[in-house]
């Protein structure tokens, strides 16, 4: 059995689309309907026909596309595959923190669950952050959870920001030493960031972007060599999206464990036994789409 074939063969049995995130392994890439950041996963989630939604990314994710679309099957090829930096907020905490600043707007990334969506004014993604935090109508915000988005987002406004202490654990091991180590070596290269960073590493990038964002900057930039400051799933698009083109790691290759536990077998068998399928209450449906819907409005 060719199993590249079969997914492809069950997949339009199925009425089935699959969304893929820019930090999958390659293969999974390789067998993507859309290939994306979060916002853009979002989008493709609200819009498609399709009946079911196979998410290759992690819960987060998958939760939203069930949001956006509570009438389709979501899948999450593999249960286990969570998000550690959303797991640092859990949504009483996010109470006990609004009841304490009673005026502030919540804004919470899209890097959440559902349930601390809920009770969220609005929610973002890495592209869209700015934005969102210069244009809620409120002084001041609760950002939830990765403070080194909300320090970032800081630089363009005088609101005041109350960041929660949340990060990423890959972007933080993403260190200010390995990066000057990486320009010493190519000092002609583009360094490029994600938000996620830390504000040592954000310091020193040439450009601070989403992932969609870096695809589409190195594309359109005459540079050619480019230092990645990001999970290293994305150098995979970026080097066969840029023929021509070098890109390399800022500092030693960083890996999201969950982002790479899914297999082709495993997207083969979400698709056989249409698991594991994600399920939510409808209150929670209802209050997260509030805040991603108005998300939305901003890209």
């Amino acid at each position: 059995m060719n199993i590249v074939e079969e997914i492809v063969r069950l997949k339009r049995k199925k009425n089935a689309i699959i969304l893929v995130h820019n930090y999958q392994r390659p293969e999974i890439q390789e067998i993507d309907d859309f290939l994306g950041d979060s916002l853009g996963l979002a989008r493709e989630a609200a819009k498609t026909d399709a009946r079911i939604i196979v998410f290759c990314g992690v819960r987060f994710m998958a939760e939203t596309a069930k949001i956006l679309s509570p009438e389709k099957t979501v899948l999450l090829p593999v249960k286990e595959a969570g998000c550690p930096m959303a797991d640092m907020i859990t949504a009483e905490e996010l109470r006990e923190l609004k009841e304490k600043y009673p005026d502030a707007k919540v804004v919470s990334y899209v890097n959440t669950n559902a349930d601390v969506k809920a009770e969220s004014d609005v929610c973002c993604t890495s592209a869209n952050a700015v934005k969102v935090v210069k244009n809620i109508d409120a002084e001041e915000i609760i950002f939830t959870p990765d403070k080194n988005l909300a320090s970032y987002c800081q630089q363009f406004t005088n609101k005041k920001i109350i960041p929660w202490n949340g990060y990423c654990y890959v972007h933080e091991r993403i260190t200010k030493e390995g990066v000057l180590l990486a320009k010493k070596k190519f000092p002609d290269a583009l360094l490029l960031v994600h938000p996620e960073c830390n504000p040592a590493v954000i310091d020193l990038a040439d450009e601070v972007l989403s992932t969609s964002a870096m695809v589409n900057f190195s594309k359109e930039s005459d540079k050619k060599r480019f230092l990645i400051g990001t999970e290293e799933g994305l150098m995979h698009r970026l080097k066969k999206e840029n023929s021509g083109k070098e890109f390399y790691t800022a500092g030693t290759a960083k890996l999201c464990r969950s982002m790479k536990l899914t297999t082709l077998n495993d997207v083969y068998l979400a698709l056989v036994e249409e698991r594991y399928a994600i399920e939510l209450p409808e209150g929670i449906i209802k209050s997260a789409g509030r805040a991603l819907e108005a998300m939305l409005k901003y890209v």
